[in-house]
């Protein structure tokens, strides 16, 4: 059994390693292309498509105000942007801050509309019910923490206007706006960098697959009328609507020029609850889209269902083999220096401890470099305190993925079993 541990870690860390370094391939093709064709906003957009941008917000009053004034202030013809803001049973000053926004001289005239609302549903409600108002072509999504740059929304327009059939949704690049305040965040930042350089940018340069984000995306109003809407049952209803977009033979296309910065968790305690949430989700994804891969679904559906189902059950399940294999055999030479008799449960011999450490120490420079080059990547992020965090991060912040994700398909096994439903989480703002 000890054999077969070793070989199935052996075994999944090197298909990993593999999986890396092909996505990685792809992102720095990505790279290089964009570098030798920059894109431009045009100076007249009056033949622009017409958008409706929502933006859910539950007791937001930290950080609604100054998001908002970002999306006002967008480079894009005011008559063609509908922005709705939906104050989603809250309990603090968010609606009445969002007013006196409004009754600003600067923005009386636009369409600017406050939907206090009661319902239930989470996010996917406030969403739901924020698109019956919507007359856009296109429904945009904000966070009520996620800023937009100026010119985010023109980028995400342009790229959907470079093949209107077949891109029924266009996501772009989430930046942390409070990456510096502690070690947190900063390893925050790095993952955020790197699934946005590397990860997205290789899949999509590869194989043409993109996920939408939680935020700062758009996507057609057909599209969505034709869905029947965001899943209200779904945790993670950006991944749930990913896939109902892909079954129906629309690409999600990545603009990477399109850049928004979102508050992310500062204290660990916030960031365990938000990304259990996450990973619950996923799982909840994965299972009902499973089916895809015994059925004539498309190619693109199947490796995105093969890619998640990787990421959360295969190579998580084997590093968290391979964590304890090493631990385990730490522990026992360390106890065979006061007792000589005792023998570890996980022999290492031969061709397999050395296909093991090989694995082992290319995972970690994988990991490494796959961080710095979306550092590289990204104006101002690459330089040494951030290279300090990336190596350490390995052996503390990567770690807590392991124990976010059991707990996640713990809490998931346990809803089904008692037949719970699962509560929704909003993440703390902080100032």
């Amino acid at each position: 059994m000890s054999d077969f541990f070793l070989i199935f870690s052996v075994i999944s860390i090197w298909i990993a390693v593999l999986e890396a370094i092909v996505i990685m391939a792809g992102a720095i093709k990505f790279i290089f292309r964009q570098n030798r064709s920059p894109l431009t906003i045009p100076a007249n957009m009056e033949h622009y498509p017409t958008v409706s941008v929502l933006v859910p917000a539950h007791n937001e009053e930290i950080v609604i105000a100054s998001t908002v004034e970002h999306i006002l202030q967008l480079n894009y013809p005011a008559r063609k942007v509908q922005v709705i803001i939906i104050a989603d049973n809250c309990t603090d000053r968010t609606a009445e801050n969002l007013k006196a926004l409004k009754n600003k001289d600067a923005y009386r005239d636009r369409d600017f509309i406050i939907l206090e609302r009661t319902g239930k549903g989470g996010k996917s409600g406030a969403l739901n019910d924020a698109r019956k108002l919507a007359t856009g072509e296109w429904l945009c999504v904000y966070d009520a923490d996620a800023a937009p740059e100026r010119n985010a929304l023109a980028f995400l327009v342009q790229k959907a206007m470079e093949e209107p059939e077949l891109f029924g949704a266009v996501f772009g690049r989430n930046k942390a706006r409070n990456r510096s305040q502690n070690f947190l965040t900063q390893c925050i930042n790095l993952e955020l960098v790197t699934v946005q350089r590397v990860h997205h940018t290789g899949l999509w340069e590869l194989f043409k697959i993109g996920t939408i984000p939680g935020t700062n995306f758009i996507v057609k109003s057909a599209l969505i009328q034709e869905i029947g809407g965001w899943d209200e049952e779904a945790i993670t209803e950006d991944t749930a609507i990913s896939f109902e977009i892909l079954t129906r033979g629309q690409l999600i296309a990545l603009a990477p020029q399109a850049e928004a910065y979102q508050q992310e968790p500062e204290r660990l305690s916030v960031y365990m609850r938000q990304r259990e949430r996450w990973s619950k989700g996923n799982y909840h994804v994965i299972i009902d889209n499973i089916h895809h891969l015994f059925r004539r679904s498309s190619w693109r559906i199947k490796l995105h269902v093969l890619y998640y189902a990787a990421s959360y059950f295969w190579f998580m399940v084997a590093i968290i083999i391979s964590d304890i294999i090493f631990i385990t055999n730490i522990v026992y030479q360390i106890i065979a220096l006061f007792v000589p008799s005792i023998v570890s449960p996980f022999i290492f011999g031969g061709d397999i401890f050395v296909y093991l450490m090989i694995a082992w120490a290319l995972m970690y420079y994988i990991y490494v470099l796959q961080i710095n080059l979306a550092l590289a990547a990204d104006i101002g992020q690459s330089n040494v305190r951030n290279f300090i965090v990336s190596v350490v991060s390995y052996f503390t912040y990567s770690q807590l993925f392991l124990v976010i994700s059991v707990r996640a398909f713990y809490s998931l096994i346990m809803d089904k079993i008692f037949r719970r439903k699962t509560k929704w989480y909003k993440t703390e703002r902080f100032d």
